[in-house]
């Protein structure tokens, strides 16, 4: 749904140039200051993900968080709060909305329709990972050799960029990248 879409680009815009660990903390202090308290019986769930509009009036000095990640946070919240991103809308009105915003390329806007909206064609032909691993070993594919390349894999592009991913994740693992 929209919460959690939501969650999810505040969470892409948190990750961005930082490790998994790293991403996951910042997010638990944004949560931490700007999350609502709420009385669960499970350990250590005792606030809620901010809203859009707590987080557009939040404060977010001092987290952490690079100034140009602030003002994409803000911007991305006011615009969900005002509804001039709506991520009930069709997946390319929410990337045109989204690449409207600092901080937000289409990198940012693309992973955000991949994993917060399943668009299955989303593709990320900037991402150096995706053009290193279709490039099948060889030096890294442009972004327009690899745009080139993913239209015969239309309408599964998404799924495409979460295969090599994996495979790279696969290959650093056991030691190969």
């Amino acid at each position: 749904g929209t919460w959690d879409a939501f969650e999810c680009a505040v969470r892409a815009v948190l990750g961005q140039q930082v490790t998994v660990a790293g991403a996951r903390t910042l997010a638990g202090r944004l949560t931490e200051r700007v999350g609502e308290p709420v009385t669960t019986p499970v350990a250590g769930l005792s606030r809620l993900f901010p809203t859009p509009q707590a987080l557009a009036a939040a404060n977010l000095d001092g987290l952490g968080v690079t100034g140009a990640r602030i003002v994409a946070l803000k911007a991305l919240a006011a615009a969900v709060a005002e509804g001039r991103v709506a991520f009930d809308r069709p997946n390319e009105e929410v990337v045109a909305s989204l690449v409207e915003l600092p901080g937000f390329g289409e990198w940012t806007a693309q992973y955000i329709a991949l994993r917060a909206l399943g668009e299955p064609d989303a593709f990320l032909s900037a991402d150096l990972v995706v053009r290193r691993m279709a490039a099948g070993g060889g030096a890294a594919l442009t972004a327009k050799e690899l745009d080139r390349r993913a239209e015969a894999w239309r309408p599964w592009r998404g799924y495409a960029v979460m295969h090599l991913w994996c495979a790279a994740s696969d290959r650093n693992n056991r030691g190969e990248m």
